[in-house]
């Protein structure tokens, strides 16, 4: 089966899959629970997310945006992906004849008034943690500006909004090379997804644990990325040090430390990673994760 010949929803569910599928730190994964939201949630919240985006061709980002955020609560009772449908939204509605990197610049400059309308339903619906009031078009209020617009207001505080306001910088740019280098150097697609988050993150702090723990301690997360990656992760045995040291440091907080909105871009970057190719379907046989004997033998108790 060739890439194009799955949906867009079909595409998007497996990306959330994949995604959530990765043991990441601070992240839940099939090993790591929240207080209010587990592995099986964020499976069904893919699931909820399929058919609304294989609709925003027809009827435009924020309709898909409002119809996946509704969808996914009638599953779970928490935010599991806000974030996901945001940025998965405009690349589902590119047609499957056009580059994505060029149709989604398309497509988000084209959104509308009616968009942000919709959207900020979304918002409103999901109950996002940590959800601050904005100074212009704060969500609580009608917006008067396109999606557009409204994105690039929140673009210097959230990572998500700076996606829509610079065309996916940071999914094409950073994400996707990390990953695709990943898959190169022959590691397991697990560890790549793993590589490709650590890598975004030591780049920029994260907006939600920003929003919940301030602006100090999302630059720590950052740095604590950073140092895992520069201490040779997943190779050496001080980088699996630091990297459990590093999800433990995540956790101590409750799920505060979370760095979700890393995590979505993750989605996005996989996205686009299984619409291109660089992460084949159908999945041949051979280990999609890396060594977690290696990491038992490195746990720090």
């Amino acid at each position: 089966m060739k890439p194009n010949d799955l949906s867009p929803g079909q595409i998007a569910q497996i990306a959330c899959i994949l995604e959530v599928s990765a043991y990441k730190p601070g992240n839940v994964h099939p090993g790591h629970a929240f207080s209010d939201v587990d592995f099986l949630d964020f499976l069904l919240s893919a699931t909820a997310i399929a058919n609304p985006l294989d609709r925003a061709r027809e009827q435009g980002v924020g309709a898909s945006v409002l119809e996946a955020v509704a969808a996914t609560r009638r599953v779970v009772a928490s935010n599991t992906n806000l974030g996901m449908i945001l940025l998965l939204a405009p690349l589902a509605a590119v047609p499957p004849d056009e580059p994505l990197r060029e149709g989604v610049h398309r497509v988000i400059a084209a959104t509308t008034q009616v968009d942000a309308s919709l959207v900020y339903q979304a918002i409103r619906l999901a109950r996002p943690g940590g959800l601050q009031t904005a100074s212009e078009q704060d969500v609580a209020d009608e917006p008067t500006v396109t999606l557009l617009e409204a994105m690039r207001l929140a673009s210097e505080r959230d990572l998500v909004a700076r996606q829509y306001a610079r065309d996916y910088i940071d999914i094409f740019e950073l994400a996707l090379p990390a990953l695709r280098a990943a898959q190169a150097s022959g590691y397991a697609l697990e560890t790549a997804i793993t590589l490709s988050y650590l890598t975004i993150l030591a780049h920029h702090p994260d907006s939600l644990i920003a929003r919940k723990r301030g602006a100090l301690e999302a630059a720590q997360a950052s740095q604590k990325a950073a140092e895992v990656l520069a201490n040779g992760w997943p190779q050496s045995s001080a980088g699996l040090r630091l990297f459990q040291e590093f999800d433990r440091w995540l956790q101590a907080e409750g799920h505060a430390r979370n760095p979700g909105t890393t995590a979505d871009l993750v989605s996005a970057a996989l996205f686009v990673a299984l619409s291109d190719g660089t992460i084949p379907l159908p999945r041949t046989q051979g280990p999609s994760s890396w060594s977690r004997a290696a990491m038992d033998e490195n746990r720090l108790d």
